[in-house]
């Protein structure tokens, strides 16, 4: 099978995504059609011997192309960019005929950061044994979408959760919400995790 090639960044970053080609010392780009494609339709960058021929008015003054090994550098980058691509070179052996050196895909991961989680409480009632608190927990512009966990007392608990986001590639909003009974001082957490990696904040809820 063929391995999917995956490269991840955060935006603002410079990324380079490498082309299944590198143009051997002996010949020049002037041999190739090369197009950097997004989703198979959208081309991003192409040269035809050795000039540009066509770039996406997106990528506009943000991308770039190695001249020997065709790498797609991308800076900075934005949310928008996440997804597949892919590299497509044709060498042109003689005028007319040209055949496909290669096809690759490419697969691009953007995370933008998510803010620390904001933990707030309020009681809601309160009586002899127990205090009754709605713990609100929020993070927001943070790409892709996340995963909101949270402890009491070192016992998981889950979140009512509801995202806010304008499109599938746009940053996301996260909050969550639990109603608890708290019978002692308590400690919440709220963890929210996002392409591997997590934030967390805790709270003492105080009886």
């Amino acid at each position: 099978a063929l391995e999917k090639k995956v490269v991840k960044s955060k935006v603002g970053e410079k990324v380079g995504l490498p082309c299944c080609h590198e143009i051997p010392s002996s010949e020049s780009l002037h041999n190739y059609r090369v197009y950097w494609q997004k989703n198979i339709t959208k081309v991003v960058l192409a040269y035809a011997e050795g000039k540009k021929i066509a770039k996406h008015n997106r990528y506009e003054n943000r991308t770039e192309m190695d001249t020997r090994n065709l790498t797609l550098w991308i800076s900075p980058v934005e949310i928008p960019d996440n997804g597949p691509y892919q590299c497509v070179v044709q060498h042109l052996r003689f005028s007319q005929n040209s055949f496909v050196v290669c096809d690759e895909p490419v697969t691009l991961f953007v995370t933008a950061e998510f803010s620390k989680p904001n933990v707030t409480a309020e009681v809601s009632d309160h009586s002899c044994e127990s205090t009754e608190m709605v713990v609100r927990c929020s993070s927001h512009g943070g790409f892709p979408k996340p995963r909101i966990s949270g402890t009491l007392n070192n016992a998981s608990v889950v979140w009512n959760a509801s995202w806010v986001s304008e499109s599938s590639l746009s940053p996301y909003n996260v909050t969550g919400e639990l109603r608890l009974n708290v019978t002692k001082d308590s400690n919440i957490t709220c963890t929210i995790e996002y392409n591997g990696l997590a934030k967390s904040t805790s709270l003492l809820l105080s009886r």
